[in-house]
């Protein structure tokens, strides 16, 4: 049997390879409205609710595995969403050099992968490099939002933000009952949830610079 050939999934996902310079929202999105952008989209469950339910918005996800972001990019492929992208590359690259200075108007960081083991934690993608790459994308009052399930990495991220100047006073945000199976962040929500486990919110807003 003859394979099927690979689904042409530009322009809802491109890699670093696929883009010159800095990235151009106009370019990239056909409009100048406000940009998000989520660190870590994953199959991009928050890109695909998040932009259905705020068309005039554009979301940009960032995942380091294509395979990943294939996925994503096939979800809102399918819905043909002029409003989401998913790009491919390491976050902190993109959010450091890439991403136009003050462009963006929230950023959005859920359930990281916490790389449990010691020898391991230096891969995680929320860091002081990370943070700094956000601070430069963010535009004043701009806002940050952290989502985990793990307490621990919880803590390592908001002490992160706390011992900058950067942000404003963390505020959490409430937690609501999901309307339907896909009505989550991410798949880790929703099977941290339906067992009943916490999940760890904060959010901060992006000070004078």
């Amino acid at each position: 049997m003859a394979l099927q050939p690979r689904l042409d999934l530009r322009p809802y996902f491109q890699t670093l390879d696929d883009i010159d310079g800095p990235l151009n929202w106009e370019s990239l999105f056909a409009n100048d409205n406000p940009v998000e952008v989520e660190v870590g989209a994953g199959r991009g469950l928050f890109l695909v609710n998040a932009g259905l339910s705020n068309p005039e918005t554009n979301y940009l996800g960032i995942e380091l595995s294509y395979k990943e972001g294939r996925r994503a990019a096939r979800r809102i492929h399918k819905r043909q969403m002029p409003n989401v992208r998913v790009l491919g590359g390491d976050a902190k690259l993109i959010v450091g050099e890439r991403i136009p200075v003050n462009s963006v108007s929230a950023v959005h960081v859920y359930f990281p992968d916490p790389w449990w083991k010691r020898r391991h934690k230096k891969r995680r993608v929320f860091d002081d490099v990370l943070l700094q790459g956000i601070r430069r994308i963010l535009i004043v009052g701009g806002n940050l939002h952290v989502w985990t399930d793990v307490e621990e990495y919880f803590q390592v991220m908001t002490d992160l933000v706390r011992e900058t100047s950067w942000f404003g006073p963390q505020i959490t945000p409430a937690e609501r009952a999901a309307e339907h199976d896909l009505d989550y962040h991410t798949s880790f929500e929703r099977k941290k949830r339906k067992l009943g486990l916490p999940i760890y919110r904060a959010m901060w807003s992006m000070l004078e610079k």
